[in-house]
């Protein structure tokens, strides 16, 4: 990686969320314009729709519930 873009790198993480936010949407824009967008097939994007309707009802799992699937992949 150019050196120039790890020092922007490091120094991104002192901006405002605002910066950064703004940041990620050129990535992602500049990513698109070289090398194209990824296209999600039915089912991810149905995935997405689901997890997000999920989310806007208030359906998270616990901390508990977490830490057991981190435990069951660690082992």
């Amino acid at each position: 990686m150019n050196k120039l873009v790890e020092t922007l790198i490091e120094r991104v993480a002192d901006w405002p969320q605002e910066a950064q936010a703004e940041l990620v949407q050129s990535i992602v824009d500049i990513e698109t314009k070289h090398l194209g967008g990824y296209k999600l097939d039915p089912d991810e994007r149905a995935a997405i729709e689901q997890g997000l309707d999920e989310m806007r009802q208030g359906k998270f799992a616990s901390d508990k519930e977490v830490a057991a699937v981190f435990d069951r992949y660690r082992s």
